[in-house]
Protein backbone atom coordinates (compact mmCIF):
# COMPACT_ATOMS: atom_id res chain seq x y z
CA UNK A 1 0.00 0.00 0.00
CA UNK A 2 3.06 2.21 0.31
CA UNK A 3 3.20 5.06 -2.19
CA UNK A 4 -0.42 4.74 -3.31
CA UNK A 5 -1.22 7.94 -5.20
CA UNK A 6 -4.33 9.79 -4.04
CA UNK A 7 -5.64 12.98 -5.62
CA UNK A 8 -8.11 14.98 -3.52
CA UNK A 9 -10.14 17.69 -5.28
CA UNK A 10 -12.15 20.33 -3.45
CA UNK A 11 -11.88 23.32 -1.16
CA UNK A 12 -13.14 24.81 2.07
CA UNK A 13 -12.91 23.49 5.61
CA UNK A 14 -13.98 19.97 4.70
CA UNK A 15 -10.98 19.40 2.47
CA UNK A 16 -8.53 20.56 5.15
CA UNK A 17 -10.11 18.29 7.76
CA UNK A 18 -9.87 15.27 5.46
CA UNK A 19 -6.23 15.92 4.58
CA UNK A 20 -5.22 16.00 8.23
CA UNK A 21 -6.41 12.41 8.42
CA UNK A 22 -5.02 11.24 5.08
CA UNK A 23 -1.48 12.39 5.83
CA UNK A 24 -1.33 9.79 8.64
CA UNK A 25 -1.61 6.98 6.09
CA UNK A 26 0.69 5.58 3.38
CA UNK A 27 -0.59 7.83 0.61
CA UNK A 28 1.28 10.11 -1.76
CA UNK A 29 -1.14 13.04 -1.66
CA UNK A 30 -1.90 15.67 -4.29
CA UNK A 31 -4.53 18.25 -3.35
CA UNK A 32 -6.15 20.22 -6.18
CA UNK A 33 -7.76 23.23 -4.56
CA UNK A 34 -10.44 25.63 -5.80
CA UNK A 35 -9.50 29.25 -6.45
CA UNK A 36 -13.00 30.73 -6.76
CA UNK A 37 -13.16 32.33 -3.30
CA UNK A 38 -13.81 36.08 -3.34
CA UNK A 39 -14.65 36.88 0.27
CA UNK A 40 -12.70 38.19 3.27
CA UNK A 41 -8.91 38.45 3.19
CA UNK A 42 -8.68 36.24 0.08
CA UNK A 43 -11.11 38.44 -1.82
CA UNK A 44 -9.24 41.61 -0.90
CA UNK A 45 -5.88 40.19 -1.99
CA UNK A 46 -7.19 38.86 -5.30
CA UNK A 47 -8.75 42.25 -6.07
CA UNK A 48 -5.80 44.39 -5.00
CA UNK A 49 -2.96 42.19 -6.30
CA UNK A 50 -4.71 40.33 -9.12
CA UNK A 51 -3.72 36.92 -7.78
CA UNK A 52 -5.80 33.80 -7.12
CA UNK A 53 -7.38 33.79 -3.64
CA UNK A 54 -4.96 32.17 -1.17
CA UNK A 55 -7.32 31.24 1.69
CA UNK A 56 -8.24 27.64 0.79
CA UNK A 57 -4.66 27.00 -0.32
CA UNK A 58 -3.41 28.31 3.04
CA UNK A 59 -5.66 25.95 4.99
CA UNK A 60 -4.60 22.96 2.89
CA UNK A 61 -0.91 23.79 3.33
CA UNK A 62 -1.39 23.92 7.10
CA UNK A 63 -3.35 20.65 7.10
CA UNK A 64 -0.53 18.85 5.30
CA UNK A 65 2.35 20.65 7.06
CA UNK A 66 4.67 18.84 9.42
CA UNK A 67 5.89 21.70 11.59
CA UNK A 68 5.72 22.72 15.23
CA UNK A 69 2.19 23.73 16.38
CA UNK A 70 3.36 27.28 17.13
CA UNK A 71 4.45 27.72 13.52
CA UNK A 72 1.05 26.51 12.35
CA UNK A 73 -0.58 29.05 14.69
CA UNK A 74 1.65 31.77 13.25
CA UNK A 75 0.71 30.85 9.67
CA UNK A 76 -2.99 30.96 10.57
CA UNK A 77 -2.76 34.13 12.69
CA UNK A 78 -5.27 36.76 11.62
CA UNK A 79 -4.51 40.41 12.37
CA UNK A 80 -7.24 42.27 14.23
CA UNK A 81 -5.74 45.76 14.01
CA UNK A 82 -3.78 47.89 11.61
CA UNK A 83 -4.82 50.09 8.73
CA UNK A 84 -5.14 47.76 5.74
CA UNK A 85 -3.75 44.83 7.73
CA UNK A 86 -6.84 44.05 9.82
CA UNK A 87 -8.59 40.85 8.72
CA UNK A 88 -5.64 39.40 6.82
CA UNK A 89 -4.06 36.14 7.94
CA UNK A 90 -0.27 35.94 7.90
CA UNK A 91 -0.41 32.84 5.69
CA UNK A 92 -2.41 34.69 3.03
CA UNK A 93 0.13 37.53 3.05
CA UNK A 94 3.02 35.07 2.78
CA UNK A 95 1.38 33.38 -0.21
CA UNK A 96 0.82 36.77 -1.82
CA UNK A 97 4.43 37.74 -1.12
CA UNK A 98 5.85 34.49 -2.50
CA UNK A 99 3.71 34.89 -5.62
CA UNK A 100 5.19 38.35 -6.09
CA UNK A 101 8.76 37.07 -5.58
CA UNK A 102 8.43 34.08 -7.92
CA UNK A 103 6.04 35.73 -10.38
CA UNK A 104 3.86 32.62 -10.30
CA UNK A 105 1.12 31.55 -7.87
CA UNK A 106 1.72 27.79 -8.22
CA UNK A 107 5.47 28.21 -7.79
CA UNK A 108 4.88 30.39 -4.74
CA UNK A 109 2.79 27.57 -3.23
CA UNK A 110 5.57 25.10 -3.99
CA UNK A 111 8.20 27.27 -2.29
CA UNK A 112 6.07 27.68 0.84
CA UNK A 113 5.35 23.94 0.83
CA UNK A 114 9.07 23.37 1.26
CA UNK A 115 9.26 25.83 4.14
CA UNK A 116 6.28 24.15 5.84
CA UNK A 117 7.57 20.61 5.17
CA UNK A 118 4.25 19.78 3.50
CA UNK A 119 3.41 16.09 3.18
CA UNK A 120 2.36 15.87 -0.47
CA UNK A 121 1.73 18.40 -3.22
CA UNK A 122 -0.73 21.31 -3.21
CA UNK A 123 -1.89 22.67 -6.58
CA UNK A 124 -4.36 25.44 -7.39
CA UNK A 125 -7.15 24.41 -9.76
CA UNK A 126 -6.05 27.33 -11.94
CA UNK A 127 -2.96 29.51 -11.81
CA UNK A 128 -4.77 32.84 -12.12
CA UNK A 129 -7.91 34.46 -10.77
CA UNK A 130 -11.23 33.10 -11.95
CA UNK A 131 -14.74 34.30 -11.24
CA UNK A 132 -17.52 31.87 -10.37
CA UNK A 133 -20.96 32.75 -11.73
CA UNK A 134 -24.28 31.04 -11.20
CA UNK A 135 -27.36 30.92 -13.38
CA UNK A 136 -30.40 30.69 -11.15
CA UNK A 137 -33.65 28.88 -11.91
CA UNK A 138 -35.32 32.23 -12.71
CA UNK A 139 -32.64 32.97 -15.33
CA UNK A 140 -30.78 35.63 -13.35
CA UNK A 141 -26.96 35.53 -13.10
CA UNK A 142 -25.19 35.93 -9.76
CA UNK A 143 -21.46 36.75 -9.81
CA UNK A 144 -19.03 35.81 -7.07
CA UNK A 145 -18.59 32.71 -4.94
CA UNK A 146 -19.58 34.50 -1.73
CA UNK A 147 -22.73 36.01 -3.28
CA UNK A 148 -24.21 32.83 -4.75
CA UNK A 149 -25.46 31.19 -1.51
CA UNK A 150 -26.78 34.57 -0.31
CA UNK A 151 -29.03 35.20 -3.32
CA UNK A 152 -32.06 33.41 -1.86
CA UNK A 153 -32.61 31.77 -5.24
CA UNK A 154 -32.24 28.18 -6.39
CA UNK A 155 -29.12 27.45 -8.44
CA UNK A 156 -29.53 25.97 -11.92
CA UNK A 157 -25.84 25.77 -12.83
CA UNK A 158 -22.48 27.41 -12.14
CA UNK A 159 -19.78 28.39 -14.63
CA UNK A 160 -16.36 30.04 -14.74
CA UNK A 161 -15.02 33.14 -16.39
CA UNK A 162 -12.82 33.70 -18.23
CA UNK A 163 -13.50 30.63 -20.33
CA UNK A 164 -9.84 30.57 -21.33
CA UNK A 165 -8.74 29.20 -17.94
CA UNK A 166 -6.28 26.31 -18.19
CA UNK A 167 -5.35 23.53 -15.76
CA UNK A 168 -1.83 23.06 -14.47
CA UNK A 169 0.00 20.27 -16.31
CA UNK A 170 1.00 18.93 -12.86
CA UNK A 171 -2.69 18.47 -11.99
CA UNK A 172 -3.39 16.47 -15.13
CA UNK A 173 -0.28 14.36 -14.51
CA UNK A 174 -1.30 13.66 -10.90
CA UNK A 175 -4.78 12.57 -12.01
CA UNK A 176 -3.26 10.34 -14.70
CA UNK A 177 -1.00 8.64 -12.13
CA UNK A 178 -3.62 8.38 -9.36
CA UNK A 179 -4.73 5.13 -7.76
CA UNK A 180 -7.61 6.94 -6.06
CA UNK A 181 -9.37 10.21 -6.92
CA UNK A 182 -11.47 11.82 -4.20
CA UNK A 183 -14.02 14.60 -4.67
CA UNK A 184 -14.97 16.53 -1.54
CA UNK A 185 -16.10 16.97 1.05
CA UNK A 186 -17.09 20.59 0.61
CA UNK A 187 -19.70 23.00 -0.69
CA UNK A 188 -21.13 21.41 -3.83
CA UNK A 189 -21.53 24.42 -6.12
CA UNK A 190 -18.74 26.63 -4.76
CA UNK A 191 -15.94 24.28 -3.65
CA UNK A 192 -16.20 21.04 -5.64
CA UNK A 193 -17.82 21.74 -9.01
CA UNK A 194 -15.61 24.81 -9.83
CA UNK A 195 -12.60 22.47 -10.00
CA UNK A 196 -14.41 20.22 -12.47
CA UNK A 197 -15.21 23.19 -14.70
CA UNK A 198 -11.54 23.92 -15.38
CA UNK A 199 -11.05 22.58 -18.93
CA UNK A 200 -9.10 19.33 -18.94
CA UNK A 201 -9.72 18.33 -15.32
CA UNK A 202 -12.94 16.39 -15.88
CA UNK A 203 -11.59 14.77 -19.05
CA UNK A 204 -8.50 13.61 -17.15
CA UNK A 205 -10.66 12.15 -14.36
CA UNK A 206 -12.78 10.20 -16.85
CA UNK A 207 -9.71 8.85 -18.62
CA UNK A 208 -7.97 7.87 -15.38
CA UNK A 209 -7.93 4.22 -14.35
CA UNK A 210 -8.19 5.30 -10.70
CA UNK A 211 -11.20 4.55 -8.52
CA UNK A 212 -13.25 7.75 -8.16
CA UNK A 213 -14.93 8.42 -4.84
CA UNK A 214 -17.22 11.28 -3.83
CA UNK A 215 -17.43 12.16 -0.12
CA UNK A 216 -20.95 13.48 0.28
CA UNK A 217 -21.64 16.23 2.80
CA UNK A 218 -23.40 15.19 5.97
CA UNK A 219 -25.66 18.27 6.03
CA UNK A 220 -27.36 20.38 3.40
CA UNK A 221 -26.15 23.94 2.93
CA UNK A 222 -28.55 26.86 2.92
CA UNK A 223 -28.57 28.67 -0.40
CA UNK A 224 -26.76 25.85 -2.19
CA UNK A 225 -28.21 22.42 -1.51
CA UNK A 226 -31.49 22.99 0.33
CA UNK A 227 -33.44 19.69 0.54
CA UNK A 228 -30.75 17.84 -1.48
CA UNK A 229 -30.33 14.10 -0.98
CA UNK A 230 -27.04 12.30 -1.65
CA UNK A 231 -28.30 11.36 -5.13
CA UNK A 232 -29.17 15.01 -5.81
CA UNK A 233 -25.54 15.89 -5.09
CA UNK A 234 -24.31 13.23 -7.53
CA UNK A 235 -26.82 14.24 -10.22
CA UNK A 236 -25.67 17.85 -9.93
CA UNK A 237 -22.04 16.83 -10.41
CA UNK A 238 -23.06 14.76 -13.45
CA UNK A 239 -25.01 17.72 -14.85
CA UNK A 240 -21.84 19.84 -14.79
CA UNK A 241 -19.17 17.23 -15.54
CA UNK A 242 -20.97 14.30 -17.13
CA UNK A 243 -21.06 10.76 -15.79
CA UNK A 244 -18.06 8.49 -15.18
CA UNK A 245 -16.51 10.84 -12.63
CA UNK A 246 -17.84 8.93 -9.58
CA UNK A 247 -17.58 5.18 -8.89
CA UNK A 248 -18.54 5.22 -5.23
CA UNK A 249 -20.10 7.58 -2.67
CA UNK A 250 -19.10 7.79 0.99
CA UNK A 251 -22.27 8.77 2.84
CA UNK A 252 -22.99 9.18 6.53
CA UNK A 253 -25.84 7.16 8.02
CA UNK A 254 -24.75 7.53 11.63
CA UNK A 255 -26.96 9.28 14.15
CA UNK A 256 -26.49 12.99 14.84
CA UNK A 257 -27.19 14.40 18.35
CA UNK A 258 -30.45 16.29 18.66
CA UNK A 259 -28.80 19.49 19.93
CA UNK A 260 -26.51 19.55 16.88
CA UNK A 261 -29.50 19.09 14.56
CA UNK A 262 -31.32 21.92 16.31
CA UNK A 263 -28.39 24.30 15.87
CA UNK A 264 -28.05 23.45 12.19
CA UNK A 265 -31.80 23.76 11.65
CA UNK A 266 -31.53 27.38 12.81
CA UNK A 267 -29.16 27.92 9.88
CA UNK A 268 -31.51 26.19 7.44
CA UNK A 269 -29.47 22.98 7.26
CA UNK A 270 -30.65 19.37 7.61
CA UNK A 271 -29.06 15.90 7.31
CA UNK A 272 -28.45 14.71 3.75
CA UNK A 273 -30.68 11.70 3.10
CA UNK A 274 -28.91 8.64 1.67
CA UNK A 275 -31.26 7.43 -1.09
CA UNK A 276 -29.59 4.12 -1.78
CA UNK A 277 -31.66 3.01 -4.78
CA UNK A 278 -31.21 6.26 -6.70
CA UNK A 279 -27.48 6.27 -6.04
CA UNK A 280 -27.18 2.74 -7.36
CA UNK A 281 -29.26 3.66 -10.41
CA UNK A 282 -26.73 6.43 -11.03
CA UNK A 283 -24.03 3.75 -11.15
CA UNK A 284 -22.54 4.45 -7.72
CA UNK A 285 -21.47 1.98 -5.09
CA UNK A 286 -22.56 3.32 -1.70
CA UNK A 287 -20.20 3.18 1.28
CA UNK A 288 -22.34 3.88 4.34
CA UNK A 289 -21.10 4.38 7.88
CA UNK A 290 -20.88 6.69 10.87
CA UNK A 291 -18.45 9.14 9.30
CA UNK A 292 -19.16 12.31 11.27
CA UNK A 293 -17.76 13.75 14.49
CA UNK A 294 -19.05 16.57 16.66
CA UNK A 295 -16.90 19.33 18.14
CA UNK A 296 -18.07 22.67 19.55
CA UNK A 297 -21.55 22.15 18.07
CA UNK A 298 -20.01 21.71 14.63
CA UNK A 299 -20.44 18.67 12.42
CA UNK A 300 -17.32 17.54 10.58
CA UNK A 301 -16.21 14.41 8.78
CA UNK A 302 -14.13 12.14 10.98
CA UNK A 303 -10.91 12.28 8.98
CA UNK A 304 -9.56 9.01 10.38
CA UNK A 305 -12.75 7.04 9.65
CA UNK A 306 -12.93 8.44 6.12
CA UNK A 307 -9.25 7.71 5.54
CA UNK A 308 -9.78 4.13 6.73
CA UNK A 309 -12.70 3.77 4.30
CA UNK A 310 -10.56 5.09 1.45
CA UNK A 311 -7.74 2.73 2.41
CA UNK A 312 -10.20 -0.19 2.37
CA UNK A 313 -11.42 0.84 -1.09
CA UNK A 314 -7.87 0.99 -2.37
CA UNK A 315 -7.16 -2.50 -1.02
CA UNK A 316 -10.30 -3.81 -2.72
CA UNK A 317 -9.27 -2.28 -6.04
CA UNK A 318 -5.82 -3.79 -5.81
CA UNK A 319 -7.28 -7.16 -4.83
CA UNK A 320 -9.45 -7.05 -7.96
Amino acid sequence: MTNANIVVIGGGTGLSVLLRGLKLYPFTITAIVTVADDGGSSGRLRKELNIPPPGDIRNVLVALAEVEPVFEQLFQHRFENGNGLSGHSLGNLLLAGMTSITGDFARGISELSTVLNVRGKVLPAANHSIVLRAEMIDGSIIEGESNIPQSGKRIKRVFLSPNTVKPLPESLQAIHEADLIVLGPGSLFTSIIPNLLVPGITEAIKESAARKIYICNGMTQKGETDHFSAADHVETIYAHAGSKVIDAVIANNGSIPADILTNYAKEGAAPVAVDLNRLQELGCQVIKGSFMEFNDNLLRHDAVKVAEALLHELKEVRRE
